[in-house]
């Protein structure tokens, strides 16, 4: 797993105040565009090395991305 695809873990791991704030750091910590990251996190989240790596942050995620699906 890259440095990159920890960072972007070690972002969604955290809890932030509101949405500009996650997206503020999403472009000065890793000069991602938001829609870019996020695309990155998705893919991320069907990666077993990311659920090696973290499986606390990748398992709630996983529980997000399933309810929204089921909500659509």
């Amino acid at each position: 797993m890259s440095e990159r695809h920890r960072a972007v873990l070690a972002l969604e791991h955290r809890s932030w105040p509101g949405p500009g704030a996650k997206e503020r750091a999403i472009r000065e910590r890793l000069g991602l565009a938001p829609v870019r990251y996020y695309q990155l996190l998705n893919a991320l989240l069907d990666d077993p090395r990311a659920l090696a790596h973290d499986p606390v942050t990748v398992n709630r995620l996983r529980r997000v991305r399933a309810r929204r699906r089921t909500e659509r």
